[in-house]
């Protein structure tokens, strides 16, 4: 077990406690258990704290500006992915999440580790920006924070705070451009940069039939088109997805909801500007950082608490067994506060892995949830007229996000028998475009949606569940799908 990093002073001492908070949330993410998440979450956050104090303190470039890096924070996530990497090497991957453990030998990881104009554009456009505008935003697109307290915390005048993430929103979009146009790509790639280009940077414009379609088969495009869309909502996917890797919509649910938790649905917040208050004495002052210290440390318990519980069920819940332990209290403990969090664990049962909606990237934590991003499109568990009595499938459609010309949605499919391979297939009413899956491979033909296997997700055991995500376009109205079925045959729907 490493030893960690010491706070230099108190000011830093609350951002570790921050920055363990969020470290926590992917680690336990990662992991098969609450202790290893602790391990892998101690790992990664001292390796990432050693790696950011040697990069402010390295030498600068003779422009006078420091070489490009990411902020703290998804600095300290992808140390937890690649620490989770090296575990997987050394032999310890029995300890991670069985779906990273495949993401971890596929392709889709070595995009993050390989020739840097082939990372993921989100990536590249992050390091890109100076470290200031980098963190406003990190901080209000995936973290979630209210612009008023983001503003306090970088120094910012409040007033023009809405102006400055703006034009730090046209900035990032304006770096992954010039990115995406420096990527390898195809011929046909090629002819759509610039349509794209034009598309994208006005949300009014209709995208052609033939981009859609370009769009819905093209998994680099389709980032870019996220990324280049700083308007309609897809920008904090594609910055967590895209930055992080696998897991990066989940940890984006994660850290919406423990945000709500620590400054309430709707609230701007205000704990910065307490902490901006000069004392008139020197004792004033040192009560005060210490009061912040320690509403620090309560605040990121609490966040944590809730960050770490699954979001799904109802208090009925509470009493159902579970194989999980609490996160042992890590020893010794993390130095940014008297207390850090004996990290809570979330009381997931872990017997079947592939029933974990997080375990998906953009899966949404949890389902029958009481309060859903922009509501839930799941339909109650009532057989329709003419259902069989043991249907060989269920499936759950879950409405993860919504937002004015978009939508993400996951879906999850319990068979009754075991498979070798399996296509979904399900009919939109209202028009919808999918226009990017990840855990399967898309195709449409009309209001008909078929989503076939991946190489490494074919295999399903008997009452064992199948689950993917999806990005699709909406105009108008956006019912939920219907006519689900499962290699050609019916499946009833699951509450």
């Amino acid at each position: 077990m490493p030893d960690l990093p010491t706070p230099q002073d108190a000011s830093e001492a609350a951002l570790f406690s921050e920055c363990w908070d969020a470290v926590l949330a992917y680690a336990d993410l990662c992991t098969s258990g609450s202790t290893a998440a602790a391990q892998l979450g101690r790992e990664a956050f001292a390796h990432g704290i050693r790696e950011a104090r040697a990069a402010e303190a390295g030498p600068v470039r003779g422009t006078g500006r420091r070489p490009a890096r990411l902020p703290r924070i998804p600095l300290l996530l992808t140390s937890v992915r690649t620490t989770a990497a090296a575990w997987e090497e050394e032999g310890q991957g029995h300890k991670l999440d069985p779906d990273l453990r495949l993401w971890l030998n596929s392709d889709k990881a070595a995009r993050y580790t390989g020739p840097p104009l082939q990372r993921p554009l989100a990536l590249r456009g992050l390091r890109d920006l100076q470290q200031a505008d980098a963190e406003l935003l990190w901080f209000t697109e995936v973290e979630a924070l209210p612009l008023p307290l983001v503003a306090g915390r970088l120094g910012l005048d409040p007033a023009g705070a809405a102006e400055e993430l703006q034009q730090v929103r046209t900035l990032f979009r304006d770096r992954c451009h010039r990115n995406h146009l420096d990527t390898p790509m195809d011929a046909r790639c090629r002819s759509y940069a610039r349509l794209l280009d034009a598309v994208t940077r006005s949300s009014a414009a209709e995208t052609p039939d033939d981009l859609s379609r370009h769009l819905a088969t093209c998994v680099q495009c389709a980032e870019a088109a996220a990324c280049l869309r700083p308007h309609g909502g897809a920008l904090p996917g594609a910055l967590a997805g895209g930055v992080i890797g696998w897991g990066g919509l989940a940890y984006l649910e994660r850290r919406r909801r423990a945000a709500e938790v620590r400054l309430g649905p709707g609230r701007t917040g205000s704990a910065d500007t307490t902490a901006a208050a000069p004392g008139d004495a020197e004792q004033k002052a040192r009560v005060a950082r210490n009061s912040l210290l320690v509403a620090a440390v309560l605040v990121s318990v609490l966040a944590l608490g809730v960050s770490l519980m699954p979001f799904g069920g109802s208090g009925d819940d509470l009493g159902a067994p579970t194989d999980r332990q609490p996160v042992a209290d890590p020893a010794p403990p993390l130095p940014s506060a008297p207390s850090l969090p004996p990290a809570t664990s979330k009381p997931a049962d872990r017997t079947t892995r592939s029933t974990k909606p997080t375990a998906k990237p953009g899966a949404s934590e949890g389902r029958d949830r009481h309060t859903e991003p922009q509501g839930t499109s799941s339909p109650t568990a009532r057989p329709e007229p003419g259902e069989s009595a043991d249907p060989v499938c269920r499936v759950e459609y879950d409405l993860v996000n919504q937002w004015p010309d978009g939508f993400q949605a996951t879906v999850t499919v319990t068979s009754a028998e075991s498979l070798d391979s399996w296509r979904v297939a399900w009919s939109f009413r209202d028009g919808q475009r999918v226009g990017q899956m990840w855990d399967a491979s898309v195709s449409q033909d009309g209001s008909r949606v078929t989503a076939a296997a991946a190489d490494y997700n074919k295999s399903v055991p008997a009452g064992g569940d199948l689950a993917f995500g999806f990005i699709s376009s909406w105009r108008g109205k956006n019912s939920p799908p219907y006519d689900f079925e499962l290699n050609g045959h019916a499946c009833a729907k699951s509450g």
